[in-house]
């Protein structure tokens, strides 16, 4: 099974390196490594210059926002399995990606996910926060319940058929995408039940309050952009359910 990794980034510098060593690490021999830049105006791309034997395809253009960029990068994809991994995130081992292909191989499914640490920006070894996914079952949408997006691995066939990311949304496309192909359209999907992707703190949609607002508002848009509604309290649940990753 050919796997595509699609990495967007911007001004990326600092972290970059870390993200691209990663994906290159891995023990997983039929990997196309896709790389979409906003058009840095940092070294990031004298950094991935450095990595281009590995990369086998680098976009580097203006964009209109990381949506458009990770559609660019599904467009770009000829693997059957796409993971989306962002530049501020790296994987956790070298087995990460035949881990996840031998699992949804095994489990038959048309998607696939797991756990996710969030790390200290500065000191990536720092733990902050621990997502523990769980067994998804149907409906657990409605209890605030998603599954971490750079864990996120789907057939590309999904994207084909129900369509990718949509831009009208800043920072909750990933949760409308996700959303729509679990709840919506029920495709299957597994649960791999190990840490694969560790992020660093200080991303879109949690780093700031003014963010986090706009995020939930964009959550509520993503369920009737579906013609979804959630319950009562499923959109206070969901960043609610997040507090225990502290612990």
């Amino acid at each position: 099974m050919k796997v595509s990794i699609i990495t967007i980034c911007y001004n990326s510098q600092e972290t970059i390196e870390d993200t691209i060593k990663s994906v290159l690490a891995q023990d997983y021999n039929d990997i196309e490594y896709i790389i979409i830049d906003g058009a840095s105006k940092d070294s990031t791309l004298e950094i991935v210059g450095k990595y281009t034997s590995g990369i086998s395809t680098l976009i580097s253009e203006p964009d209109k926002g990381i949506y458009d960029a990770m559609n660019k990068g599904v467009n770009s994809s000829t693997g059957e399995l796409i993971g989306i991994l962002n530049s501020d995130d790296f994987y956790a081992n070298n087995s990460v990606i035949s881990n996840i292909v031998s699992a949804i191989t095994k489990n038959n499914s048309d998607s696939i996910y797991a756990d996710l640490v969030y790390v200290d920006r500065l000191n990536p070894k720092k733990t902050i926060r621990t997502w523990k996914s769980g067994e998804y079952k149907h409906n657990l949408f409605l209890k605030g319940w998603m599954p971490p997006h750079p864990t996120f691995f789907v057939k590309k066939w999904v994207y084909e058929k129900y369509g990718k990311y949509n831009t009208s949304l800043k920072s909750a496309a990933d949760y409308e995408f996700m959303l729509r192909v679990l709840h919506k359209h029920s495709i299957s999907t597994s649960y791999f039940p190990e840490t694969i992707t560790q992020m660093r703190i200080g991303g879109e949609s949690n780093v700031s309050l003014k963010n986090r607002i706009r995020a939930n508002r964009e959550d509520r848009k993503a369920w009737k952009l579906n013609g979804l509604k959630p319950n009562l309290f499923t959109l206070i649940r969901k960043p609610l359910s997040k507090i225990k990753q502290f612990f």
